[in-house]
């Protein structure tokens, strides 16, 4: 099953972020730590062609330590710098700024040589939507200029944001692809919320999540809703139901209520430290 997702607000950022590149030194491409595969965007890719490029894990105090090192090594095998970071510490901003550092040098060096006058180097970042851009940048700039939100499609327009004295940054909206041809790729940011919850049934996307941790982070999840196991999915329904009273009149589970839990306890990283993908 291909999720289609498409709004014509992004067809226009597509457009933008193809037309501003030649105005760039570099790309910074924010990930979510928790689904770094899943969270590139394929269309982007194809717009940047050889474009120096670094990569950002976000939220990595969400994600598996063991598998965010494992990405990590991957990504930098394959040549492009790359650092996995907590936004709201200093120290991960801090090595943000010096990898575009080194980065920009390369081409203000070359610049340089041609003869022309010393500038900061310019960078663009770019994301799918509610990776954690516009908090980033607002930690990078040292105060409140992206408009934040924890919801998908916040940032609307671009913008130029200067780092301290060391590059200039252009911000641009989170893109989404037209669609998502592998099925698990939009459950797995559905799941992160990456996506509306609108876009697929919230129920569904709660089931995803505990067959998932079913099969790979079962202790955390016994912790959290105090499963020993369980046959199937109906049953961790009706347990997380009972125990969190989620029930309707008759004493019936509400599914769309223990749906909202589980994502939730995910996404506030209540669940624990869970990666949704491995590096092949």
């Amino acid at each position: 099953m291909a999720i289609q997702w498409f709004p014509g607000h992004m067809a226009k950022a597509k457009r933008e972020v193809a037309e501003k590149l030649k105005l760039v030194d570099f790309v910074i491409e924010l990930v979510d730590a928790r689904a770094p595969l899943s969270s590139q965007n394929p269309m982007l890719h194809e717009i940047l062609q050889e474009k120096p490029k670094m990569m950002v894990m976000m939220k990595k105090d969400l994600a598996d330590p063991n598998v965010t090192k494992q990405w990590l090594e991957k990504t930098k095998k394959q040549g492009i710098p790359s650092i996995a970071i907590e936004a709201n510490k200093k120290q991960d901003v801090q090595q943000v700024i010096h990898m575009a550092k080194e980065l920009g040098k390369e081409k203000m060096e070359k610049l340089k040589a041609k003869g022309v006058r010393p500038r900061a180097s310019r960078a663009m970042i770019i994301g799918i939507p509610n990776v954690g851009k516009s908090t980033l940048i607002n930690r990078l700039a040292n105060k409140k200029i992206a408009q934040t939100g924890d919801k998908p499609g916040v940032t609307k327009q671009q913008q130029w944001i200067k780092v301290k004295k060391e590059f200039e940054l252009l911000d641009t909206p989170g893109i989404l692809w037209p669609k998502f041809e592998e099925e698990e790729v939009g459950y797995r940011l559905a799941a992160i919320g990456t996506i509306k919850d609108q876009i697929l049934p919230k129920e569904d996307v709660a089931a995803y999540v505990l067959d998932y941790m079913k099969n790979h982070y079962s202790s955390l999840l016994d912790e959290r809703y105090g499963f020993s196991g369980y046959d199937d999915i109906m049953d961790a329904f009706e347990t997380i139901g009972k125990k969190r009273g989620c029930l309707e009149s008759g004493g019936h589970i509400n599914f769309e209520k223990v749906s909202d839990i589980v994502l939730q306890d995910l996404r506030g990283g209540k669940l624990g430290h869970v990666s949704f993908e491995l590096p092949e």
